[in-house]
Order: structure tokens, then C-alpha cells, then sequence
């Protein structure tokens, strides 16, 4: 079960099969594949997602209670993690999760790939991205950061494996970088799989229904050819942090996956994909552009 929110429905990150009109992409050489935005597509973005829209795409969505392994996020404030908005392939106003991560270009956010594009449907994009890092109960205490462009593994465009993503985005209205104004995370790949971990992310869950960051901690386990902790977030949270090593006082780790699915729709397992060579040559593709 994927994570993003789409009206009252949740998007499903299983593989799902290519409109009857646009036949699947052939195989490319590249394993990566970019979908960009040209400057006025950004412009108008940036446009669309007032206050009084996001107010409204949180109160069109609701999933139910916030179950009891998920908690509020109380600590040091993460300026790194945010909301991000976009309308999905279906034209409905929609969010997930991001965080800004170390990169050359001081402009790299990790998501999950099902926050993009669908699965297995290489012509069924998202449009209108906007990052809001720092997001609370309505406030943008430091902007919004319009996407530019989003990096996937191929394989998620052809096949819906490894649903990973790496999004590039424009500096502020007052032309700062995005890790310049908000700080960032370490990034790790091919970590070993284990240890305590703290996910986060914006879920479509009462009362909060996106207006608050919210986190689940467990140990990682393997399984399924991912990772999993214990975790009932839902629908909201997909693309949210793992975080390794994470410091409440500081609000720092280091990301090592981010929310994809989850084993249920009455959750009791979040999983993440395992980041290897694959998702270090979308972060390498984000971070060099």
C-alpha cells in the first residue's frame, strides 16, 4: 500500500499497468530517468499552492486515527523536513513528505518515486511540486521551494521497483539555496540493515491530518527485499525520513531510506527501500544538477 493521499483514497505503490493508450517505455541504458519543469511551469506552481489551498487538501482528507505507535515529533525543530505538494496524475491536490539532504548544489530533497510519478506508467506524472520545509499547523516559517526536477530509478517508471526519489529545487523568492536557508541531512547508501530508526512525516491521520510532523521509531528488519519497522503511519507520510542515528536535541541522523509502503491499510509495518548503487546514482543525477 503506498503512502501518498489523493482525495479520500490512498495512491497505491504496487505495480499498476500503463494506460490502454500509452505503451511502456523501452528499456534504456540510463538507469535513471528525469522529469523537468520548464520556469513558468515552477512559477505557476508556486502560484497554486496559497494558504487557503492547503488548508483545504488537508480537511479533504481523512484516514482515520493517528494509531498508537505514531506519536508527534517533539524536539529540536526540523527545518529539513517538510510537506510537499503536488497535483498527481489524476489532477487531485495532493502532499507527501521530503528532506533536504547534503549536495553540491545545496538543492537536493529525498522522496519516494510514488511521490512523483506512477509506477510502471511512464506517461502518469505529478506537476505543480512545491517543498515546504518546516511546515506546522499552516505556517511556511522558511518558504516554499518549487521543484525543478525529479529524479527516479528507471525501474520504478517501467517496473515500480525501488521507490526512491531525489527532487532538485529552485532557490527562494530571495535567490538563496535551499540547505542555506534550512540546513540539511546526511545521506548514506548501502548501509546494513538494523539498528534504532526514527521515521517521520505528515500522515492524513486525525487530528493532525498533515498539519503536524509526525514519528514512529523501531529497529530496521529486513524482509521483502527492503526494511521495515514497526509503524501505523499512513496515506501523507510516503516519502518521509528514515533516520539512523538520530539526535532529538540536534534533529540530525542520517537519512538512510524513506517511507514507500506500508502492509496494510490498517498498518502495523512501515518499509523502506534498502538505498544501494541504483539509488546513489539518483541522488548523484539530484545533486550534480
Amino acid at each position: 500500500m503506498g503512502l501518498a493521499v489523493a482525495g479520500t483514497v490512498l495512491a497505491l505503490a504496487a505495480p499498476l499497468p500503463a494506460a490502454a493508450a500509452a505503451p511502456k517505455a523501452p528499456a534504456a541504458a540510463d538507469p535513471v530517468s528525469v522529469l523537468s519543469y520548464t520556469a513558468d511551469e515552477r512559477k505557476a506552481a508556486l502560484a497554486y499552492w496559497t494558504p487557503a489551498r492547503i488548508k483545504a487538501v488537508g480537511k479533504s482528507v481523512d484516514l482515520g486515527p493517528t494509531g498508537p505507535k505514531t506519536k508527534p515529533y517533539r524536539g529540536a525543530t526540523l527545518k529539513t523536513v517538510g510537506r510537499l505538494f503536488f497535483v498527481n496524475a489524476n489532477g487531485d491536490d495532493t502532499w507527501c513528505t521530503a528532506t533536504a539532504v547534503k549536495s553540491a548544489n545545496k538543492s537536493a530533497v529525498m522522496t519516494a518515486a510514488h511521490c512523483v510519478r506512477r509506477g510502471s506508467s511512464p506517461y502518469n506524472t505529478n506537476m505543480d511540486m512545491v517543498f515546504v520545509p518546516g511546515y506546522h499547523k499552516g505556517k511556511r516559517p522558511y518558504g516554499a521551494f518549487a521543484v525543478r526536477s525529479a529524479v527516479t530509478p528507471r525501474t520504478w517508471e517501467n517496473d515500480s521497483v525501488n521507490d526512491m526519489s531525489a527532487l532538485v529545487v529552485d532557490a527562494d523568492k530571495k535567490g538563496r539555496k535551499l540547505t542555506d536557508v534550512v540546513g540539511s541531512q546526511a545521506i548514506a547508501f548501502n548501509r546494513t540493515v538494523g539498528g534504532t530508526i526514527s521515521a517521520l512525516g505528515y500522515p492524513a491521520t486525525r487530528p493532525q491530518r498533515g498539519e503536524e510532523l509526525l514519528r514512529c521509531v523501531g529497529t530496521a528488519k529486513k524482509e521483502h527485499g527492503a526494511q521495515f519497522i514497526p509503524c501505523d503511519m499512513t496515506g501523507g507520510a510516503s516519502g518521509g525520513p528514515w533516520f539512523a542515528d538520530f539526535n532529538i536535541t540536534t534533529g540530525k541522523g542520517t537519512l538512510v531510506s524513506v517511507n514507500s509502503t506500508m502492509d496494510s491499510f490498517t498498518p502495523t509495518k512501515m518499509y523502506g527501500e534498502i538505498l544501494g548503487a541504483t539509488a546513489k546514482k539518483v541522488y548523484d543525477r539530484a545533486q550534480r544538477a
